[in-house]
């Protein structure tokens, strides 16, 4: 057998696999009352080359691998899944609510990376290190949030809105973060211009604003003319281009391809077409969805844990937990004037993901953190990620219990 037949059989049952359990866990957490995403992360967790998945029944080989053709495939269901996040907020909602979600949305950067420095410097950890931790702690998984909305049928309150445009707001800042810290780890300056730092922010604000104005713009444009779209399935197709397209020049021009996957998904909202689309996105989501977590999930590697790594991670998991709090739900109850709604702002924005694991990678693999820093990072974004549907569901069952008491 071809060796790139056998690498590819082996993705697929990797795949299978993967998908196969995270709908298993996705029905037991269902009957059990629990989000469905909190069981498809631990499906990956549990069937995962790090665990079950392990088992060398492939040929010698593990019956689960994360190689670079999962690991892609994994980013392009978060692309599916932050598309269809941005079909539930029109661009004139984005723009409404713009001081609330940067003023929420810098906060959830700046509060968790000064706090995160801070705290591991008290703790003995020195330069990169604790520089690296705080910028793992930055930036916040919307996906995670964006499910347990969307199974609880709360993506349009004020609250589920201002957690997509905050966090978007800040996955932008946490990438210009990043910029700066790689450039740090690749020259050894561990005290750079602030000057260039301000205008990398800049930067990336203004490619941001220029990719969302174009993604405004141009996608209407093309999906309203209906003399072009006769033969079935050309809209959606056209969608799908698009938002693949978007992401790509978003990755192009250095930032996030999520960023040009809700940018587009924003623009369709503004159509006539949206209905038509959101029809077609709901069987994208069943698939690509559950996929995504379980991967996530699969990437846990609990084997190196020791006393040190569980001191750290459970210092690191409270400084993550409370620096969102802090930094998203203090300020979104000044402009939603609820405790409960400001709450719920403050838990969606607790999950970490890809830029912690990032930041994780990249910093073991130049030697900028060491191995149990490295494994205390890691456990930091699973549990965050495992708290953060549980915490959600359980603020919104709150609120149903407390409006059907009787008074």
């Amino acid at each position: 057998m071809a060796i790139e037949q056998e690498a590819i059989i082996h993705v697929l049952i990797s795949l299978a696999v993967l998908l196969f359990a995270a709908k298993i866990f996705a029905e037991i957490f269902n009957k059990l009352k629990l989000p469905a995403v909190l069981g498809e992360l631990i499906a990956g967790i549990t069937v995962g080359p790090f665990a079950l998945g392990s088992i060398p029944i492939f040929d010698g080989k593990p019956l689960v691998i994360l190689n670079e053709t999962v690991h892609q495939i994994g980013e392009i269901a978060g692309l599916v899944i932050l598309f269809i996040a941005g079909l539930h907020i029109t661009p004139r909602e984005f723009l409404r609510g713009g001081a609330s979600s940067f003023t929420i949305g810098a906060l959830g950067v700046v509060v968790p990376f000064f706090l995160g420095y801070y705290v591991f410097t008290i703790f003995g950890l020195e330069g990169l290190q604790a520089i690296m931790i705080a910028t793992a702690l930055t930036a916040t998984s919307i996906a995670i949030s964006v499910s347990v909305l969307g199974e609880l049928g709360k993506m349009q309150t004020k609250e589920a809105k201002m957690i997509l445009g905050a966090a978007i707001v800040d996955d932008i800042l946490a990438i210009a973060v990043l910029s700066v810290v790689v450039s740090m780890v690749q020259t050894g300056n561990l005290s750079p211009d602030v000057i260039d730092v301000v205008f990398l922010i800049l930067k990336i604000l203004a490619i941001f604003a220029a990719l969302l104005i174009g993604a405004i713009v141009v996608v209407p444009r093309i999906l309203h003319a209906e003399r072009l779209w006769k033969a079935r399935g050309s809209i959606e197709g056209i969608v799908t281009a698009s938002f693949f397209g978007a992401s790509a020049i978003a990755a192009i021009v250095g930032l996030s391809p999520i960023v040009g996957a809700f940018s587009v998904g924003m623009a369709v909202a503004s159509t006539k077409l949206i209905k038509r689309v959101e029809e077609y996105v709901d069987k994208l989501e069943i698939i690509f969805a559950p996929l995504f977590f379980a991967i996530i999930g699969a990437q846990v590697n609990l084997t190196g844990v020791n006393l040190e790594v569980l001191f750290l991670s459970a210092i690191m998991i409270i400084v993550a937990i409370v620096s969102k709090l802090l930094g998203c739900g203090l300020p979104a109850l000044l402009f939603l004037r609820s405790k409960s709604k400001a709450m719920k702002v403050g838990i969606g924005m607790i999950s970490r993901g890809e830029v912690g694991l990032i930041v994780a990678g990249i910093g073991v693999t130049s030697g900028a953190l060491s191995p149990n820093i490295y494994t205390t990072v890691i456990i930091m974004v699973a549990i965050t990620t495992l708290v953060t549907p549980i915490w959600l569901k359980k603020a919104y069952s709150k609120d149903q219990t407390t409006e059907y008491s009787p008074r």
